[in-house]
């Protein structure tokens, strides 16, 4: 492949654009050897970058499909036919400027506040990696790290190109540095990712399958002490062996406050919670969001010299959530002594086995200290595996690359809906079909980077609305390409049918996965295998109706 450049940037407070690798400014250094594509740059005066991207030629064709990588855990994921628009499969946002209309950071969660989304049919893109495939083979373009910044790949179908694009924005160089390492990998769809994790080095994947319960899908923040111990109960009755209970949001004070645990609704603390999974032989799990404060918190009213701030001072919001919260900084020396603290205390004084870390996108919801938003994630994720020790980490609202190994398992879809019908607001919002279309098309994560989390599957009558036979496509989904099987019901109220689905959901088998891709618009089939045993699964994604089952 043949690579050309494209640049727009800031020196010496003079914009300029260049298709160049070589200027006044810089010299820009692209060796291509094998599968591997890397970008240097040789620094003659300081440089801003609005834009860098390289940018080859393509042979896109009818047939082929093209898969995205969303910017983080919750963002659509999928393959899309060339003559399609990414706009037909997510929310039309009516011209709206995020980056100027953007309240309490309702738009936070997503990268829709620093990069252009294409409307048109014909052009897709995604973060980190992504393919095109023709039949059973794929063409894979992976960034081997994403230290330097984010790496934006766009398939442009219309013009035969394929853009690979750094996000290098708030960063000034000045240092002769290595911008881009990109593996280009052509093979079967297994042995391509096979490949790609063995270049980027990840080590072994050191979890197994799990099953468990979460307190999240049917109380939310709604929980006490009084609801856990009547469903730890229950769960710990199951013919089954249950693996892990934990306990989601809802238990502090506030978020950011996670050491100062509501007393009315927990009045033993939670190092009584966590004694009584163990005692019922489960593992214990927390929620937390490390890098989120409310303005409730004590953090947030002691230390606002913790929180990121805009180039005004401003403190910024990272998402609406819990009525709009704000980011630490991750860079700050006592942030780094508090998050140990809390860590600590939550591991090994409350003895919590697992932690489940959410809205981990927060901490670089812009760029600081001169670090880009990827640089700043890569650290992030350092410092949780540091502070984590050996203790089992749940990812979740996480650009994905920057966590690969270094958290055991991880959310690869949004939240689940308690309704199959419920259209999300955005990208990242809460949706039963988003959530399955990123369970169907990211299982290639599973194994490689970590033990996929599908979310939850529920089984329940009561605070759904949905039928069971749409419960039993996200039970059976989750079962194929998940290794983190959760429930959030009061399973004391399960029928015998109820317990059969679950135990068949939840047990370990050998699984594999031949293909699942769409034979039409709406239509999924899935060709798997369960202890050798041969099944074919189609299903409508859009409607939850289920049209083969063998």
């Amino acid at each position: 492949m043949e690579f050309k450049v494209n640049a727009r940037y800031i020196s010496k407070g003079e914009t300029k654009t260049t298709n160049s690798f070589e200027n006044q400014e810089f010299n820009l250094a692209l060796t291509h050897t094998g599968e591997r594509v890397k970008l240097d740059i040789k620094v003659k005066e300081p440089v801003e970058f609005e834009k860098l991207e390289i940018y080859t030629d393509f042979d896109y064709d009818k047939s082929c499909r093209i898969f995205t990588n969303g910017y983080q855990s919750w963002t659509v994921s999928r393959e899309y036919t060339p003559n399609s628009s990414m706009s037909e499969f997510n929310p039309k946002f009516m011209g709206i400027n995020k980056k100027n209309f953007n309240p309490l950071g309702m738009w936070g969660a997503g990268d829709l506040t620093f990069h252009q989304y294409p409307e048109k049919r014909g052009v897709f893109y995604g973060y980190s990696y992504g393919y095109v495939r023709k039949g059973g083979d794929i063409f894979l373009f992976g960034s081997l790290s994403e230290k330097a910044g984010y790496t934006i790949i766009t398939f442009d179908a219309n013009a035969f190109k394929v853009y690979i694009e750094k996000d290098l924005q708030g960063v000034t160089l000045e240092n002769d540095k290595t911008l881009l390492e990109l593996a280009l990998i052509e093979n079967s769809y297994e042995k391509a990712f096979d490949r790609y994790f063995e270049m980027m080095k990840i080590p072994p994947v050191r979890v197994d399958r799990k099953c468990g319960y979460t307190t999240w899908y049917n109380y939310y923040t709604n929980i006490t002490q009084e609801i856990v111990e009547r469903d730890l109960k229950a769960i710990s009755q199951l013919n089954n062996k249950v693996d892990i209970f934990q306990i989601d949001d809802g238990y502090q004070r506030t978020v950011g406050d996670w050491l100062i645990t509501d007393e009315k609704k927990f009045p033993d603390g939670m190092k009584a919670v966590s004694d009584s999974i163990h005692q019922k032989g489960m593992m214990s799990g927390l929620w937390l969001a490390p890098f989120a404060v409310t303005p409730k918190s004590y953090i947030f009213k002691e230390h606002k010299d913790w929180l990121v701030t805009d180039e005004k001072g401003k403190y910024h919001y990272a998402s609406q959530n819990w009525g709009g919260f704000y980011a630490l900084d991750i860079y700050n020396e006592e942030v780094q002594a508090y998050l140990e603290k809390v860590f600590d205390t939550v591991l090994n004084q409350w003895g919590f086995d697992m932690v489940k870390l959410d809205f981990l996108y927060a901490c670089c919801i812009r760029p600081i200290h001169n670090k880009s938003r990827g640089e700043i994630m890569c650290d992030a994720m350092d410092l949780i595996r540091k502070w984590c020790g050996d203790k089992i980490v749940l990812g979740c609202g996480v650009p994905l690359a920057p966590a690969f190994g270094k958290v055991d398992f991880c959310r690869i879809g949004c939240d689940m809906a308690l309704d199959w019908n419920k259209k999300p607001f955005s990208r990242e919002d809460v949706s039963a079909v988003n959530a399955l279309t990123n369970t169907i098309f990211r299982r290639h994560l599973d194994g490689r980077a970590w033990l996929n989390d599908p979310d939850v599957f529920l089984l329940r009558e009561n605070n759904i609305k949905m039928p069971m036979s749409q419960r039993k496509i996200i039970a059976l989904i989750n079962s194929i390409l998940g290794n983190l099987l959760f429930v959030s019901d009061d399973v004391s109220t399960y029928t015998d049918e109820q317990k059969e689905i679950f135990t068949r959901a939840v047990r370990k088998r050998d699984t594999s996965v031949e293909s699942a891709d769409f034979v039409s618009k709406n239509i999924i089939k899935i060709k798997y295998s369960i202890d050798g045993a041969p099944h074919v699964f189609t299903f409508n994604l859009h409607r939850g109706e289920v049209l083969q089952q063998d």
